[in-house]
């Protein structure tokens, strides 16, 4: 509702696709066939649904004046990430109303994966379903 009304703040939304931090459950942003505490055989479209594309829903909407989604995956999405960040901050200050920065990040220990394979599944199948960009730019 804060994005709809166009409300003067900045959203950063941290998409782990997983619950992370109350045990490793499936989130809103849980990947098809990603693994998690409920869902062990992997997200089932039919049973689950398909993940959510939060960036894309919000761009429907008249009053959020900018809307990026980034990723975390290597050092150049970081600095992109950064300049995102800065940028839904800076029209904040200036009044310019709803920003919202999304932030693909791992998490190595409820994907059962290391540091290195968690990024590497950022690059190679996180961003298929979360294609990165600006998705709104007023």
């Amino acid at each position: 509702h804060a994005a709809a009304r166009g409300e003067n703040i900045t959203v950063i939304f941290i998409n782990n696709s997983i619950y992370g931090m109350t045990g490793g459950q499936m989130a809103p942003t849980t990947l098809i066939g990603q693994k998690s505490t409920t869902s062990p055989l992997g997200r089932d479209p039919l049973v689950n649904g398909y993940p959510i594309r939060v960036c894309e829903l919000l761009a429907t909407l008249d009053a959020p004046k900018y809307i990026e989604r980034v990723s975390t995956h290597d050092v150049k999405h970081v600095m992109q990430a950064k300049k995102a960040i800065k940028k839904a901050f800076e029209n904040q200050i200036s009044g310019k109303g709803f920003s919202f920065v999304e932030v693909l990040v791992s998490c190595p220990t409820n994907w059962k994966m290391s540091p290195l394979e968690a990024l590497k599944q950022i690059e190679e199948n996180t961003v298929k379903t979360f294609p990165l960009g600006v998705y709104k730019e007023v």
